[in-house]
């Protein structure tokens, strides 16, 4: 029987305050979807959270009424979906980071839109599916500025993201793993990524052992920790004290056959 476990928290914006998490979630019968709203690089933009949360619908509706489809095409409508429902424009609307994990009794599918992983644990250990494309770009100082950001965005030598373009979805990274070979996912927004990749807190297989020992909230908790004990970003450089958090671990226990 597989087993499902979330935790999220809210983050602050890039001044301090306190506002709504611009992460999302869609757990369905046999899927799972997470979203991470980008900050909108302009003001006059809605938010990256408001585009999140009608692009997790869309997806949710699209993945419930074709379960077998491909999931770059299901993507692809769902950004096209959201984008004429909404009016909007490519190069013009807020974006957002897609993670899809799907399964049946034969394999798991996944797809990884920007800076989102998703991670299979098997009996070769952590299997990593990342979109690095967008890192890249932000530590080789390409990403300085808010138009470098829009040049850069959905552009062949950029990086790929939902937004109003859908061909952005054939872009996205994938992979299929034997569901004999799985027994257990992690989707996470880079909230909590970051504990892993960049303060170097924990590995995925911890990450994976402590979510399943004591929940996935404590992998929360321990990120924040760090962040508290390093509040103005001397050892951490980052835009915000404290980034959205989501974190969601599909426990296969048994793998069928």
């Amino acid at each position: 029987m597989v087993e499902i476990a979330v935790a999220e928290r809210d983050g602050v914006g890039a001044d301090g305050s306190t506002r709504p998490t611009e992460d999302h979630v869609a757990v369905l019968g046999n899927a799972v979807v997470v979203l991470d709203g980008a900050t909108a690089p302009r003001p006059d933009l809605p938010s990256g959270g408001w585009y999140a949360s009608l692009l997790v619908h869309s997806l949710s509706r699209a993945l419930s009424a074709e379960p077998q489809a491909d999931l770059a095409v299901l993507l692809a409508e769902s950004i096209a979906d959201v984008a004429r429902r909404e009016g909007l424009e490519p190069g013009h609307s807020p974006s957002s980071t897609v993670a899809i994990a799907r399964w049946t009794d034969d394999t798991v599918d996944g797809l990884v839109l920007a800076d989102s992983p998703i991670v299979a644990f098997g009996p070769s250990g952590a299997d990593p599916l990342t979109d690095d494309r967008l890192v890249s770009l932000r530590e080789s100082g390409q990403l300085r500025t808010g138009a470098d950001v829009r040049a850069k965005r959905n552009a062949p030598d950029g990086f790929w993201v939902a937004e109003a373009e859908p061909k952005a979805a054939a872009e996205a990274v994938r992979r299929s793993w034997p569901r004999s070979e799985v027994d257990a996912l992690l989707l996470a927004t880079d909230g909590v990524a970051i504990g892993v990749d960049e303060y170097g807190l924990f590995d995925w297989p911890e990450v994976l052992a402590i979510s399943r020992e004591r929940g996935p909230d404590a992998v929360l908790d321990a990120v924040r920790t760090a962040e508290k004990q390093d509040p103005d970003g001397e050892r951490w450089p980052r835009a915000k004290r404290h980034d959205d958090q989501l974190l969601v671990l599909v426990d296969f226990g048994v793998a069928p056959g």
